[in-house]
């Protein structure tokens, strides 16, 4: 068996493994990038980047269906399903490409081909051919969807949202599991290209609300367009030939039986680190058999060993992988020199219609009595109402004394630009009274934001009450 030492070693090449890579490059060329499947990363290849696409062509459609409100008579007489994957999967290999040509730049020599696994502490095996030693490694062996019990009795009608942009035609109807980030933005996308959908989940929760009255005013915005029950009693779930029939208590307590084509499971994702050998070393693991990381350096326990991106089951989102990663590599090329790396404010989106969007600090994790809430409703915002996207909620979170921003949860329309000028504020360490400095024009749906942030001022008693119909606000802010 062929062995090899290097400076560090890095499993996985998603977007947490490219940027560990890039960051490591800066201080050894003496590097081992390992991947055992494709080279590329899940947002391009089954994440944000094809969703965006089906996304984008349901948005078209529903734009149809609403143009009666404008006074415009237009009618779909057609949605060509195979059309519409076509598109969704030839732009997703182009995404793809340009990935895999930022790979082939890599050196060849630093790339191997297998699947490692843990022999201790600094040695991996590479299938049955190869030892590398290594005075550092990064884990960003990414995720893969978690399928629950519950859909034991269904075999080929099961898939999961990788599985969706391999479709030739759309279905015609789908039974979704798990109203997340994930399940809101295919579910409704679905429905809107004329997919029978029914939505079912646990708990209540839809998306990444905590919010108790944001999550009921989406819930409610939602179920106006399409069935989700956030809620769900499912009693029975049965595969009959090439259909799957559900039962399950509808809201009015009567028992419905219904049945779909598919069941899509969008239940959450489980870090891919339970067969690569951490038995065999003294990494710390919490309850779940993840390594127990310090978030800021990426650091397992004070071993020589960084986990990056979706593999730590932290913040599975893609901007939040590309931080880690460069942490990770950074630390990995100069270990045992292990410094904290600079992390940036919570943000993330969910692009349903209206969207949802997260900043900052969650309302669930704020200490009660230490905040307080800024609101707006988007039923009477005036560019809102102009677009006839006049529906949302926005409450918006100060602390008592300072004024800082602390953060915001979001239902409204174009929230993912909204949640970013928020980000920016809320890292720049800004006051409220500070960001309502900043310039805001007339008439854009930015002014609800503005009068979030004079309601939350108020409540902080560090600005005046809210002047109805203030002159510098404009007709409709």
């Amino acid at each position: 068996m062929e062995k090899r030492k290097v400076d560090v070693a890095i499993i996985g090449t998603g977007t947490s493994g490219m940027g560990a890579y890039r960051e490591a490059r800066k201080t050894t060329d003496s590097i081992a990038l390992i991947e055992r499947g494709q080279y590329g990363t899940t947002c391009a290849r089954v994440g944000c980047m094809p969703s965006k696409l089906l996304i984008a062509a349901a948005e078209a459609a529903h734009n149809v269906e609403k143009a009666h409100k404008f006074g415009v008579e237009a009618k779909i007489t057609n949605i060509d399903g195979r059309a519409v994957m076509n598109r969704v999967k030839s732009e997703r290999d182009r995404f793809v490409g340009f990935v895999l040509e930022s790979v082939e730049s890599f050196d060849p020599n630093h790339k191997i081909t297998g699947f490692a696994k843990f022999v201790d502490n600094n040695t991996l095996q590479i299938d049955d051919s190869l030892v590398i030693e290594a005075k550092s490694i990064v884990i960003a062996t990414g995720s893969s969807p978690a399928i629950p019990p519950i859909f034991q009795d269904v075999k080929d009608r099961l898939i999961i949202n990788d599985d969706v942009f391999e479709w030739d035609d759309l279905p015609d109807a789908v039974a979704l599991f798990g109203p997340g980030v994930i399940g809101l933005e295919l579910g409704q996308a679905l429905h809107r290209l004329g997919v029978d959908v029914k939505i079912f989940g646990r708990g209540g929760f839809v998306g990444p609300l905590s919010d108790p009255e944001i999550l009921e005013y989406a819930t409610k915005a939602f179920q106006e367009e399409f069935y989700i029950n956030p809620d769900a009693d499912v009693t029975s779930i049965k595969q009959i030939g090439d259909k799957v029939a559900i039962t399950y208590r509808d809201f009015d307590g009567t028992c419905v039986t219904s049945n779909f084509d598919y069941v899509l499971a969008t239940t959450g994702r489980t870090p891919n680190v339970r067969n690569i050998g951490l038995e065999n070393t003294s990494l710390p693991l919490d309850k779940r058999g993840v390594p127990a990381f310090n978030p800021f350096t990426t650091q397992i326990g004070n071993h020589p060993v960084f986990i990056a991106g979706d593999a730590n089951n932290d913040k599975p989102l893609l901007h939040e992988a590309a931080d880690e990663g460069r942490i990770a590599g950074k630390n990995a090329g100069n270990f045992p020199n292990v410094r904290a790396g600079k992390r940036s404010s919570s943000l993330g989106v969910v692009f349903s219609d209206p969207q949802l969007a997260t900043v900052g600090s969650s309302y669930v994790s704020l200490k009660e009595g230490c905040f307080a809430t800024g609101e707006v409703s988007f039923e009477g915002q005036g560019r809102s109402r102009t677009m006839f996207v006049n529906k949302g909620l926005m409450h918006v979170y100060g602390e008592q004394g300072t004024g800082l921003l602390l953060g915001a949860e979001i239902f409204g329309p174009r929230a993912e630009h909204l949640a970013h000028l928020l980000a920016w504020c809320h890292q720049q360490k800004m006051t409220i009274s500070e960001i309502l400095e900043m310039p805001f024009y007339h008439p854009v749906i930015e002014e609800g934001l503005r009068t979030a942030l004079r309601d939350l001022n108020s409540k902080l008693h560090i600005g005046p009450e809210p002047v109805k119909g203030c002159i510098d606000c404009g007709p409709g802010a």
